[in-house]
This record gives C-alpha cells, structure tokens and sequence, in this order.
C-alpha cells in the first residue's frame, strides 16, 4: 500500500511536468472515480475499463484522459494522453464525464492496477490534475485439462462400479429360482430318506412282532397235548 500511494504522488508530478500550464481557474478541483476490481472470464479477449470524473470551477474545455498501469514496484504510460500501442490500448468517451480504456488481445500477462488521470491543462490548480484509486483487473485462467482427465476418471470409475454391481444384482436374480429349486430337491431328499428309515424300522418292527406270534402258535399246541395226557393219568 505505501508503494502504491507512492507510485500516485509519483504519477501527480508526472501530471506538473506533462501537463504543466498556467491559467485563470486556479479554483479548478477534480474527483476521479474507478471500480475497484474488474474480473475478465478466460474466454475474453478484450475487456473495458471505466473511469468517470467530476469538476467544480475549471474550465469548459475538455480535460486529457490518461491511464497508466502499475505492476509489482514499477509502472507503465499506457496512453499519456496518446496510446503507447494503439493495437492494444484505446481510449473511448462515454459520455461527458466518463470514459474507458479498451484492452485488446486480453492475456493473463495483462492483470495488473489501471489507474485513470484526469488533467486540466490550462489550470495550475494543484487540485486540476487527479489520479483514480485504481481497478484491479484479473482474467482468470483456463482450467488445465488434467482436471477434466480426472473428473472423467472418476466418472467412469463410479459408472463401471454402478454398472458392475447391477450386473451382479441381476445375476443374483435369475439364479435364485434355481437356488431355490435345488435347495427345495436337497431337502424332499431328506425327507424322502427320513421317510424310507421310518417304514424300514415300522416293517422290522412288524416281522419281529409276527415272528412273536407265530413262535406262540407253535408252542400252543405242546402246551394242549401235555394237558391231555396228565389228564388220562
């Protein structure tokens, strides 16, 4: 900031020895105004700065517009009042009180603090001779295409898990009835054997009970005969 207000105490006796006059409006007093900041897209190649003034006892007479740009500890007369490269820089009247410095073939090299003058000439007025507080200009950059590589790296990385987990969701789907189907022929299995092992132990059960019988039947007659015969003794 010091070297900045340096650099406008600079510019003022720029003005005295450029601009240096003498004349009746010894009154005159100028006020300059400016944005602050002005942001240009990366897709911009030419770019406008205003710079607007007011003046209360100069003269009717037009004033010189000057700019000047002020870069890390140096500064450069870009149009003092003609332009240094007509091609880059051109200065227009919007109106009476206003006016711009067109910049072409924009560029990141081109960021930077334009300052706008305004001059009396025919005043020795101190207060006739006016620098703005400066716009700060910035074009921003392009994107570098690495990030676009990488968004797009991901993209399909999250599309191939998406896909990936459909794919297996949908394989799921269609085998389960198959699933199901063998689950169901394991278990009428078990049960079939469960089944056959029950009427292999009822049938043991049921010839071991009409062995029983038949070895009662047998003996039965053995018993009646031994009767008889105690009975004739």
């Amino acid at each position: 900031m010091a070297s900045f207000n340096k650099l406008k105490n600079l510019l003022m006796l720029a003005f005295d020895c450029i601009l240096y006059g003498a004349g009746a409006a010894e009154t005159c007093q100028v006020t300059v105004t400016q944005p602050r900041f002005q942001e240009a897209d990366h897709s911009m190649h030419t770019v406008f700065l205003t710079c607007a003034f007011s003046a209360s006892g100069c003269s009717l007479s037009p004033p010189e517009v000057l700019w000047f740009r002020f870069l890390t500890n140096k500064h450069e007369d870009l149009c003092t009042p003609g332009c240094t490269d007509h091609q880059k820089y051109q200065v227009h009247v919007l109106s009476g009180n206003n006016f711009s410095l067109q910049i072409n073939d924009l560029t990141v090299d081109d960021n930077a603090v334009y300052i706008c003058g305004i001059a009396f000439s025919d005043s020795s007025s101190p207060r006739s001779k006016q620098v703005g507080g400066g716009t700060v200009l910035t074009k921003t950059e392009k994107q570098h295409s690495n990030g676009k590589l990488i968004f797009m790296i991901i993209a399909l990385s999250l599309l191939l898990l998406y896909s990936t987990t459909v794919f297996t969701l949908l394989v799921i789907y269609k085998l389960k009835p198959k699933l199901l189907k063998k689950s169901g022929n394991e278990d009428q299995r078990t049960e079939n054997c469960k089944i056959s092992s029950g009427r292999k132990i009822f049938q043991a059960i049921a010839q071991e009970l009409q062995k029983q019988r038949y070895a009662e039947h047998c003996q039965q007659p053995d018993d009646l005969e031994d009767d008889t015969v105690y009975q004739n003794r």
